[in-house]
């Protein structure tokens, strides 16, 4: 199980920071009922229930859970009742049963990408020694490694150097902008491993939580603050020690909690909900968003003191528009294609993606950015029977967005269609092949049976070589073999 969310139901500290290290974002919670509130808002991926629970609770948090209409495996971590009987717990409904440091482990292995393909041509000397030789085409370095942040063009370069420029300043904070989907929080956890390898990273996003939900998740709570408060709380600023806090669309923190979060960076302090005590914030703090926030700021959105403070150094995440990093986008795809989960039969079968697939992508506007292309990658990958990712496998997502999009490249909405589309695709690939049958249906990803039907369909017979009636002198199988072997 890949869990990129987790809600911990748990007051013990240690378990906190080992569950903490093995998700992206974790949420606390000190009780059931806290628990099945955050549960309900954030939607997350998995909830951990500290060992001192009971089968019980598993059972009424299970049952909440599925009241609300959500489907959260809950997992065990025991390690504070070592005693503890794991067939208990699974029989009450719990996923799994473990010692807390076991589960953690177990979480973090699952999140690791499988081994890059074999591959040559190292994009840096000295990359970090458990970064295999095969893996450096797609990195610009290893802190670009550890975190996946594929990509060699010139914009990448740029970006992981200013990255890298920050992580070794001391700069605090630091804000993160960017498109939606173009690896924000990845820049963040690049800037972390710089910065704090060994300290937790704790993320948190602001756009998924009520106000007084983030307000405690920040700072933590003590008894009795609030209606429901019957124990003290450790917030986020306070677990994440001396590593890093990183907030995710902070364009959507409301303006009260922002002037809070302004006093914090201003003086290193901060106190409890409902708390008199000082407590020191050692945690380097890093904000990302996908808007403006210096137009937020001036249309009263977004206060313009924080923004001030946050934008010391802002890194920018480039798109997949930007013209110096189109480059990218075959590299990311056949990255995404080789490291897939979704399907593991078929990942491990299919080898490539044909020339006119990855052509179609570069030449599409990414409004979705880099998330958008995983998802079409894994989309293909399902829909796929051959062993080359082939046009008629991304064309579907592609046209879509030409649809919907007024403005897009292609034909205009009113004389769009799939069948011109396709038609138009064909007689380009015949033309760029001079009518060879193999070759053609090699260059679109499709049998050469699947070929001559739409050639029929479409009328495009008059090509060298004529269809079934009519067959080329100069159509070798092997040509197939030699252009699905460097698409």
């Amino acid at each position: 199980m890949v869990a990129k969310r987790i809600v911990a139901v748990s007051t013990d500290p240690d378990t906190q920071r080992c569950i903490g290290r093995a998700c992206n974002e974790l949420l606390v919670a000190d009780d059931l009922s806290e628990g099945l509130d955050i549960i309900g808002t954030a939607c997350p991926d998995l909830v951990v229930l500290g060992g001192k629970h009971t089968p019980t609770d598993v059972r009424a948090l299970v049952e909440g859970i599925a009241q609300r209409g959500l489907n959260i495996p809950v997992a065990v971590a025991h390690h504070e009742n070592p005693n503890a009987a794991s067939d208990t717990y699974i029989a009450a409904g719990a996923w799994n049963c473990l010692p807390g440091a076991v589960l953690a482990e177990y979480l973090q292995s699952a999140r690791k990408d499988p081994p890059a393909p074999m591959l040559s041509q190292p994009i840096l000397d000295g990359i970090s020694p458990h970064i295999h030789d095969s893996d450096k085409q797609y990195y610009v370095d290893a802190c670009a490694a550890v975190v996946n942040m594929v990509g060699v063009s010139e914009s990448m370069i740029d970006t992981v150097r200013l990255i890298t420029l920050v992580a070794e300043s001391r700069c605090d904070p630091i804000l993160i902008v960017g498109e939606t989907g173009t690896g924000k929080e990845l820049a963040a956890r690049a800037v972390h491993h710089l910065r704090h390898p060994a300290a937790p990273f704790v993320a948190i996003n602001c756009a998924a939580l009520t106000a007084s939900l983030l307000e405690s998740e920040l700072f933590g709570h003590v008894k009795g603050s609030f209606t429901g408060a019957d124990r003290d709380k450790t917030g986020l600023l306070e677990l994440a020690g001396d590593g890093s806090v990183f907030l995710d669309e902070i364009s959507e923190m409301p303006l009260d909690l922002q002037a809070k979060l302004l006093r914090v960076l201003q003086e290193r302090v901060f106190r409890k909900v409902g708390g008199v005590e000082g407590i020191a914030c050692r945690a380097t703090i890093m904000a990302s968003s996908n808007r403006n926030l210096l137009q937020e700021s001036l249309e009263n959105r977004f206060r313009r003191d924080l923004y001030y403070r946050l934008s010391v150094c802002p890194i920018t995440m480039p798109s997949l528009s930007d013209p110096t990093r189109r480059r990218d986008i075959g590299l990311l795809a056949e990255y995404f294609l080789r490291t897939s989960t979704i399907h593991p039969g078929k990942s491990s079968r299919i080898k490539c993606l044909t020339r006119l697939a990855v052509e179609a992508l570069e030449r599409h506007s990414w409004p979705g950015n880099v998330r958008e292309l995983r998802n079409v990658i894994e989309r293909a990958i399902l829909h796929e029977t051959t062993d080359k990712i082939g046009l008629s496998s991304i064309e579907g997502h592609l046209a879509e967005y030409a649809a919907l999009s007024a403005d897009g490249p292609g034909l205009p909405i009113r004389d769009f269609s799939l069948a011109k589309a396709e038609r138009e695709l064909i007689g380009r690939a015949l033309q760029q092949t001079e009518g060879q049958k193999s070759r053609a249906a090699a260059l679109l990803g499709i049998s050469r049976a699947t070929l001559y039907d739409k050639l029929r369909l479409y009328g495009l017979g008059q090509y060298k070589g004529g269809g079934p009636a009519g067959q080329s002198n100069a159509d070798p199988l092997d040509a197939a073999e030699r252009i699905g072997a460097s698409a």
